[in-house]
């Protein structure tokens, strides 16, 4: 159902059973019709935010040192940015209209760069509404393009598809009668598998020149190529709070179902034809049931006939890459895993501050974990000895444990963690990635302890991955602590990767301890690449990244 406002724009839209699933508030401004917000519901019943233009950065240029600034126009002005941005003038043209090119007459330019921003709505409201994410600016009044999610790891579960049903839905009220055909567009372009996943579950793909669409979307400076028509069976939401889940529904296939107090943070998927599943969280369809099965418990519900499952799904148990109590991704964790809420389980995505607010210790993580990667390719010598590496401990990285695991072969490794919802979403990726190679008996070689129960000096290690939190930064008593920890379970000529503050060498000096390398993060170019999607961004000024090596000979 879709109830219409006043300005004749879409201001609702329900499941059929009349559950809200977004709601969109219009303004007119001098005859001109713009969506200022909308809400959308996500499968596990939380509400996000966007807001058109919500993120707005403003950039000064002094042309004055150019000979002929007195006669630059807006056209030039998008002809160096096509030069600087390695893209067309057409798409410099497309983002920036000419109210975002002002000139003032003194030889000074400012360029706004307009982007529509995600935010958590933590009460459903937008009384405490946090920045998620962001994508370029879409003209929602009149669709004329495709967009993907800058900041796409920061996205909660369900946001993508939430925002491409308010995207289709909107196309829809537009083109009644003669569709309109529609291009991926972007400065810069970021084509993934995902996203090409995600648009075809609405649009369907095509290439003028007869290739194959989705090869041609992959090459970044061709996805525009890629013309997409609206797919005549888009995916249907059911959302049942008696049940307490949200089904998807495409064609009378049921795509998934999301358990709204499942503590996983997962949904039960049909198995693919190896009979896999993430994390063995199976569903299954006959005539007159729905079954939603894992390795804790298994869920009958009976189909309603509004929800249009035709199709039938048999209920088996597929390869040896299904989960069961003694090989489910809790294995991971000796003793209990941890207790995750379900909210905290679907919330488990790292956000950004969008203004100068300094990011918080989790977030920070992925810049250092960016760096370490490219860093070791590029260095022979230390790729090899962190690949013969055996013993490997992962200490406070709660953020980025999946960067910093290896799969080549079984390596005893320790994950020590503090928070336990980010420790088991990296858990589970960790379970479906050993499962799809086959590989669930290298499970036993990898633990997941939380704090409390990580005992310090028991072992000793090739490798280790140690993240010191900011509030221990002007503590020297606790950095002498961490060190002296880290000497004594470090072995010898074994390196340890120190995140930790740029006054470190001072404390160092007083253990069995090389330093090997030393940076402040804020150099490094991952976070560059983040500043220039929000260029307010602040990092931690101490954050150092810290290479140690353990001297040979103990002292």
């Amino acid at each position: 159902m879709v109830v219409y406002g006043p300005l004749g724009r879409r201001i609702l839209m329900t499941d059929p059973d009349g559950h809200p699933l977004h709601e969109c508030e219009w303004e007119e401004q001098d005859g001109t019709v713009r969506l200022s917000s909308a809400r959308l519901y996500l499968d596990w019943g939380q509400w996000v935010g966007l807001k058109s233009d919500g993120l707005v950065n403003v950039m000064k240029l002094d042309l004055t040192t150019r000979p002929d600034w007195r006669t630059l126009t807006r056209h030039d002005l998008r002809m160096m940015a096509s030069r600087a941005m390695g893209v067309a003038v057409e798409e410099v043209e497309f983002f920036y209209a000419d109210d975002d090119l002002v000139f003032d007459g003194t030889g000074h330019a400012t360029i706004c760069q307009r982007k529509d921003a995600f935010y958590v709505l933590e009460n459903g409201t937008w009384d405490r509404a946090r920045f998620m994410s962001c994508m370029s600016a879409m003209h929602w009044a009149t669709i004329d393009y495709l967009p993907v999610v800058e900041l796409f790891k920061s996205l909660l579960p369900g946001t993508g598809s939430a925002a491409f049903e308010l995207i289709r839905g909107l196309y829809d009220d537009q083109n009644p009668h003669h569709p309109r055909t529609l291009q991926y567009r972007g400065i810069p372009t970021y084509p993934s598998a995902a996203a090409f996943g995600l648009f075809s579950n609405f649009f369907t793909a095509a290439h003028r020149g007869g290739e194959n669409p989705f090869t041609v979307f992959m090459d970044p400076p061709r996805s525009h190529e890629v013309d997409w028509l609206p797919n005549p069976h888009p995916p249907v939401r059911h959302v049942s709070p008696r049940h307490r889940i949200c089904l998807t529904i495409k064609q009378g296939n049921v795509l998934k179902v999301t358990k709204t107090d499942d503590a996983s943070g997962l949904p039960f998927v049909p198995p693919n034809q190896q009979g896999f599943a993430p994390c063995g969280k199976r569903m299954a369809v006959d005539s007159d049931h729905l079954f939603l099965d894992d390795h804790t418990a298994s869920h009958e519900v009976a189909l309603q006939p509004g929800w249009g499952i035709t199709r039938q799904v048999e209920r088996q148990p597929g390869n040896q890459a299904v989960a069961n109590k003694e090989n489910s991704w809790e294995r991971f964790f000796p003793g209990d895993a941890p207790v995750v809420s379900p909210r905290e389980a679907y919330s488990a995505v790292l956000l950004y501050p969008e203004d100068e607010t300094p990011i918080g210790d989790l977030a920070s993580q992925p810049f250092v974990a960016d760096f370490l990667s490219d860093f070791i390719e590029q260095d022979q010598r230390l790729a090899v000895q962190v690949g013969q590496s055996g013993q490997i401990l992962i200490h406070g990285f709660d953020g980025v444990i999946g960067s910093f695991l290896a799969f080549d072969r079984p390596r005893p490794t320790t994950v020590v963690y503090s928070h336990g919802a980010y420790a088991q979403k990296h858990a589970q990726t960790a379970w479906n990635q050993l499962a799809r190679d086959n590989r669930l008996d290298w499970q036993a070689s990898y633990r997941f302890l939380s704090e409390e129960a990580f005992n310090h000096g028991v072992s000793t290690y090739d490798l280790m991955y140690v993240w010191l939190p900011f509030t221990s930064y002007d503590d020297t008593v606790a950095l002498q602590g961490h060190l002296s920890r880290i000497s004594g379970a470090l072995r010898p000529n074994a390196l340890a990767f120190l995140a930790g503050p740029d006054s470190l060498s001072s404390v160092v000096s007083g253990f069995p301890l090389e330093i090997v390398f030393a940076d402040l993060v804020a150099n490094f170019q991952s976070f560059h690449m983040h500043k220039s999607i929000l260029p307010k961004a602040t990092l931690n000024s101490r954050l150092s990244i810290w290479i140690l090596k353990r001297s040979s000979l103990r002292s």
